[in-house]
């Protein structure tokens, strides 16, 4: 996130879209990890951040949209407002699942890890 800061400040706002994408990425990968998931699939990760936590996934779906379009599509323009407020909703998404991960426990971490689990038997 910070490299983020550090590269639109210096006008790099396409790389400043990327960086703050994969700290997203990164949160949600470290809330995947402490309940021993391994998810390498950006689309399903995002996907069991709703399905299995119940937990909005809108913005870094939003901003993997975005990443998508800067690194594939030439024509992609973004604007210095428009990555400031991807910045600004990144904070609040990493500080949510930082939060959400510092307040589970070891029976919390069972119950998401069993339900995983039932849902990829049935």
């Amino acid at each position: 996130m910070e490299s983020a800061i550090i590269l639109l400040d210096n006008e790099q706002i396409d790389d400043a879209v990327s960086l703050t994408y994969y700290s997203m990425y990164n949160m949600l990968t470290a809330l995947l990890r402490k309940t021993g998931i391994k998810c390498e699939n950006h689309m399903r990760s995002i996907i069991i951040l709703k399905e299995l936590f119940n937990l909005d996934n809108y913005k870094i779906l939003s901003a993997k949209t975005e990443r998508v379009d800067k690194q594939y599509y030439v024509d992609f323009k973004v604007t210095r407002e428009q990555v400031e407020k991807m910045i600004e909703e990144a904070k609040e998404f990493n500080s949510l699942l930082y939060s959400f991960i510092e307040k589970m426990t070891s029976k919390e971490v069972s119950k998401y890890r069993d339900e995983l689990n039932k849902s990829l038997n049935e």
